[in-house]
């Protein structure tokens, strides 16, 4: 990769290209078209991820088929695929599809075909904060910001939840890592069970062995209730501690209830992302109350939903090492009897079975008794990095039933190992986490503006109509504050109707901002009618792009964006977020990096654009178009701008004072002592680090707003996905400050 630096005439238009009013633009692709817009899978192999470890907790490669023993509810099957994958990596995805034997999924590999791109970890946390001490909500807080800081991947994404809900808008899986730590200060100590004024106090566990008839506990409650009320019988006295008792453990049960519906919820819908999910469950424990509540079932029903939807469950008690004593903030009875202290025998390992039971059953591990909860998420994802795949060939009656079946995997001769599996499966067919969108469309009654709020609403992306959004925020003095939003879809699947030589197809689109509370701060919608190409080409692959402007506030914003094919009723969407800086802070600022593609064969050299000849100063904009799906030829170049604000002015010559800079004053103001530094990473490794060298500013009007553009020749880079970074130095303020673009080389 070279870099070129371009100079100040062309950046300065580059510049006002960013300011174009909204429009529609149809665009032309030489890419063949899919043969089919229905993808048909086939579901006739069921699949298992194993993790197999040596004593160390290293993985074990090497292994192969015949070392395998695989059996299904105790019957002995044969492997019909098995392949070891690397969890995240730019293979996973296809040779999941192949396992299910997809044949026909278009995310399966060709013979001499490319393969699919990095794809990175997709991971969620479950904060179980009605189960959660407010100590344990803090030590919960660290974890997730260390992991968010050191650990998440450059192409990761991942999503904060909790029981209760409070996390709100910001509940949503993503790769920002400012909208995760505004999640994680969202987390607060919420009191599942409201304080009892009865005295003396009674704990869940408390209540439950008393439930179980419990006689050391029972018996101190009874004689607490008979010395706080003389004159009652003892019979009265138990049947009010029965009472009290029955009422705790109802409440209890259904806070617990409500959480294991929460993880199942969340699980079920991470059906429609493809690939390996890994969910952390952290909590303090929860208790298994079979006569208050069907949590015993409800515990199947989520290994059998992690099964389906490819999730890996690792449970982690946020209570470290305990001595089994309650929380100091917890108020507790005082007993000198010793009786309670007797009947807690057994109340940590109790709490735990729950955590427990879904980790092993998902194939996942539970970590109990250590204060070290972040080297329980290390240790979590350097397991799940790299795993074996198999897939058998369910028999006829498994069809025919539709059952979970119990799975259970040995390696031959090798007892030392630690073999880590999903030991229940769900419904046969249904662990294909492909979304719903590679399937046929139904007929839907629904109106157009019903869908299209549908897929502007959808908890994940829809893929049926392919959409690419990109985000550009820009301060000038023409306009102000302004964010760019721009989508593009593509359009060749689209049923065109009409005459053979004016065949039109509608495409509605729609696209809303919201701030950081899930506010609409901007809307719009608009249809679009696309024309057919002339005479009937439909080898090319065409696609259509759209902006829309909106001047906002500064803070942090979701965009989402969604396209309706009308007449298919086949739909896409995308979702990204973005930081508006406060400008008035004066802290060192840069616009987003705004970003196009100049083409090979149509390169122009810098000066070409010098001339002041109508033709030539709209050439650089034909030939270097704003790319907004982050895809690139690597036989392009990536054109990047940026903007420099609240830059630190330099000094005058003769009196050594600090000038204020004035953009309306005339005569030239001191220039800032402006450098740069640009990067590309991949996998959070640099592979492309320039030597930080000075930005010229000379001829620059407005000392405000200093602008800065460069070229990136790719041809030296792999095929796979890549982080630009820029980075721009003030000298004189001893501040820095970067804008990062995620891109694709093809």
């Amino acid at each position: 990769m070279r870099l070129s630096c371009l100079p100040l005439r062309i950046i300065v238009f580059l510049a006002a290209c960013c300011l174009l009013p909204a429009q529609a633009a149809a665009q032309d692709r030489n890419k063949p078209v899919q043969s089919e817009d229905v993808v048909r899978v086939n579901t006739a192999l069921v699949q298992t991820d194993v993790m197999v470890l040596d004593k160390g907790g290293g993985f074990v490669n090497g292994l192969s088929r015949d070392q395998f023993v695989l059996k299904i509810d105790g019957k002995p099957r044969e492997i019909s695929f098995f392949e070891q994958v690397r969890a995240g990596s730019r293979n996973e995805e296809a040779q999941l599809a192949a396992a299910r034997g997809s044949v026909n999924d278009p995310r399966r590999p060709t013979s001499g075909g490319a393969l699919p791109l990095d794809r990175g970890r997709t991971i969620f946390f479950f904060a179980d904060d009605l189960h959660l001490s407010a100590s344990s909500i803090n030590q919960t807080r660290s974890l997730l910001s260390r992991f968010i800081d050191r650990e998440m991947g450059q192409n990761d994404e991942a999503v904060i939840a909790s029981t209760s809900g409070q996390i709100g808008f910001l509940q949503q899986l993503t790769d920002n890592k400012t909208v995760l730590l505004a999640a994680v200060e969202r987390l607060k100590p919420r009191p599942s069970i409201s304080a009892s004024i009865e005295r003396p106090p009674m704990t869940e566990y408390q209540a439950l062995k008393i439930d179980q008839n419990d006689d050391d506990v029972f018996g101190f409650f009874v004689d607490a209730v008979l010395r706080d009320n003389p004159g009652i019988s003892r019979a009265t006295a138990e049947e009010m501690v029965h009472s009290r008792a029955s009422q705790l453990l109802r409440e209890a049960a259904s806070i617990t209830t409500n959480t294991l519906a929460t993880i199942e919820s969340l699980i079920r819908s991470s059906r429609e992302i493809p690939g390996r999910k890994i969910l952390f469950l952290v909590s303090d424990g929860f208790f298994l109350d079979n006569r208050n509540s069907d949590a015993l079932d409800r515990l199947r029903r989520i290994s059998s939903s992690a099964a389906a939807a490819g999730t890996v469950i690792y449970s982690i008690d946020a209570r470290g090492l305990t001595a089994g004593m309650n929380d100091v903030t917890t108020e507790s009875a005082f007993d000198t009897t010793g009786r309670l202290q007797r009947g807690a025998a057994g109340e940590v390992a109790a709490s735990q079975d729950g955590l427990n039971a879904l980790a092993v059953d998902t194939g996942g591990r539970a970590f109990f008794n250590s204060n070290a909860l972040s080297a329980a998420v290390t240790t979590a994802l350097k397991e799940t990095s790299t795993y074996y795949l198999l897939a058998w060939r369910p028999e006829n009656d498994d069809q025919r039933n539709q059952k979970p079946g119990r799975v259970d995997v040995s390696v031959i001769g090798r007892p030392e190992l630690v073999i880590r599996f999903r030991r229940r499966v769900g419904e046969f067919g249904s662990s294909e986490s492909a979304s719903r969108q590679s399937k046929p469309a139904q007929p839907n009654r629904k109106e157009s503006s019903e869908l299209l709020s549908d897929a502007l609403r959808a908890k994940y992306p829809l893929s049926a109509l392919p959409v690419s959004l990109t985000l550009n925020y820009v301060d000038v003095p023409q306009y102000g504050s302004s964010l760019t939003v721009s989508l593009k879809v593509v359009t060749d699947s689209l049923q065109y109707e009409g005459a053979a030589d004016s065949r039109f197809a509608n495409l509605d689109i729609a696209g809303a901002i919201f701030d950081i509370q899930g506010k609409p701060a901007s809307t719009f919608s608009k249809r679009l009618t696309i024309r057919a190409a002339a005479g009937g080409a439909t080898a090319a692959r065409q696609s259509v792009s759209y902006n829309h402007f909106a001047a906002l506030k500064s803070g942090l914003y979701q965009v989402r964006v969604a396209a309706l094919d009308e007449k298919q009723a086949r739909s896409g969407s995308a979702v990204q977020w973005i930081e508006i800086p406060d400008l008035g802070s004066k802290v060192l600022t840069l616009s987003s990096l705004i970003v196009g593609e100049k083409k090979a064969e149509t390169e122009v050299q810098p000066n070409d654009v010098a001339s002041n000849e109508a033709g030539a100063a709209l050439s650089p904009l034909r030939q270097v178009s704003l790319n907004i799906d982050h895809r690139f030829m690597r036989s392009s170049q990536l054109r990047f701008l940026t903007i420099i604000y609240n830059a630190a002015a330099g000094t005058s010559a003769s009196s050594k004072a600090t000038v204020t800079v004035d953009a309306n004053s005339k005569g030239a103001a001191p220039a800032p002592d402006l450098a740069v530094q640009v990067q590309v990473f991949r996998d959070n490794e640099p592979v492309i680090t320039t030597p930080v060298h000075k930005i010229e500013t000379e001829g620059a009007t407005d000392r405000t707003r200093i602008p800065y553009a460069a070229d990136l020749l790719l041809d030296n880079l792999q095929s796979g996905r890549y982080v630009l970074q820029v980075t721009v130095i003030d000298r004189l303020k001893k501040a820095s400050a970067s804008q990062k673009y995620d891109f694709q080389v093809e």
